[in-house]
């Protein structure tokens, strides 16, 4: 099945888009599971950014920047976008947070990332 025909998809996309990262994280994963590269790459960086979000609703902020590093790392391949998402604007978003958390300032004042259609 084509990931986009696939009705998890949506919904997994609507967890991450609310902020739900533990239940995104879980969504996304399943998810996985079933995917092959590339797809499956960009899909493992999306659970590495939720989960570094559950990090961050921790206190966390080793394990969250140690996860969005490379949930960056996975995704700059699939730039800028792939299953009709804009990969760019996650990569932007996922950076300025890493970049808050590396110099020990407050990535929660930044927008937090989300996944947009492509244009």
């Amino acid at each position: 099945m084509n990931l986009a025909d696939d009705p998890r998809f949506p919904q997994a996309l609507e967890l991450f888009n609310s902020g739900a990262w533990y239940e995104a994280h879980d969504a996304f994963e399943e998810i996985w599971h079933e995917q092959m590269d590339p797809d499956r790459k960009l899909i493992q960086a999306i659970v590495q950014i939720a989960v570094a979000h559950v990090h961050l609703e921790r206190g966390n902020t080793r394990g969250a920047t140690i996860l969005l590093g490379e949930g960056i790392g996975r995704l700059k391949p699939s730039l800028p976008s792939a299953l009709g998402l804009d990969l760019t604007a996650l990569y932007t978003a996922v950076a300025d947070r890493l970049n808050a958390l590396q110099s020990d300032a407050d990535p929660e004042v930044l927008p937090p990332p989300r996944l947009l259609a492509a244009e």
